[in-house]
């Protein structure tokens, strides 16, 4: 498969050095010094885009991939705004493209379990909610898009919570997300529910980066040859 990186730092060397391992050949590395090479012929030339860059240029980046008729795997967070924007041109286009706050296996199924454990407490209203996430200080966005997703999915569950602050909650509705950024933490993510009588919480700690780039590898090898808008979750569980 011919693989372009468009993002060529950390995250995208990681990628490189998993892609190539699985005989995949890498044909277009962009980064911030040489953007004038992502050009429609470039990317033309790729089975499949892995798109990793920063929230000020994620969108025009994935549409340039769509535009080319390039499927395009996702992960950059900050801009999902507009996210609905790349979804309704993949459909008018006929396109392909896949996104995920992370594309850690580990992950994936942490998110599976925190949707669960949310659906249980749902019950038990004596139970209150926040979480926190621990990135790297180089990270831009706060909260996490991890963080987001996974209160996401805490809010679809309990209805005592409405909307999440990236702050300690100012009242019983708010979920509460505390941001840390402490080198060199590739990523840490607890949910904690607590009571007068108990806590129960749950908790994912990445070790290193090669977690992310092995999914986003695997995510890039499902993608090729479909036709649509896809998740993490048809990767690993067939939607």
């Amino acid at each position: 498969m011919r693989i372009a990186l468009i993002g060529y730092g950390k995250m995208g060397q990681a990628i490189e050095k998993i892609a190539l391992s699985k005989g995949h050949e890498i044909v277009l590395k962009i980064n911030i010094d040489n953007t004038a090479d992502f050009t429609p012929e470039a990317i033309k030339a790729a089975d499949v885009a892995i798109e990793f860059t920063g929230p000020e240029t994620a969108f025009d980046n994935i549409m340039q991939c769509i535009e080319s008729g390039t499927p395009v795997v996702s992960g950059s967070t900050g801009w999902l705004d507009r996210i609905k924007e790349v979804e309704d041109a993949v459909r008018a286009q006929d396109g392909a493209f896949l996104y995920s706050s992370n594309y850690s296996i580990g992950v994936n199924l942490f998110f599976e379990v925190n949707t669960y454990l949310a659906k249980l407490m749902e019950d038990y209203p004596d139970y209150d909610v926040r979480m926190e996430e621990i990135h790297h200080t180089q990270k831009k966005d706060a909260p996490s898009g991890t963080a987001i997703s996974l209160a996401s999915q805490v809010l679809s569950q309990l209805s005592r919570k409405k909307t999440w602050v990236n702050k300690p909650a100012g009242g019983a509705e708010e979920l509460s997300i505390i941001s840390k950024r402490i080198d060199p933490a590739p990523g840490t993510h607890v949910v904690t529910y607590t009571s007068d009588i108990d806590d129960i919480e749950i908790k994912h700690t990445a070790h290193n980066r090669r977690g992310f780039a092995s999914g986003a590898v695997l995510a890039a090898e499902f993608l090729s040859g479909r036709k649509g808008v896809f998740s993490m979750r048809d990767v690993l569980f067939g939607g």
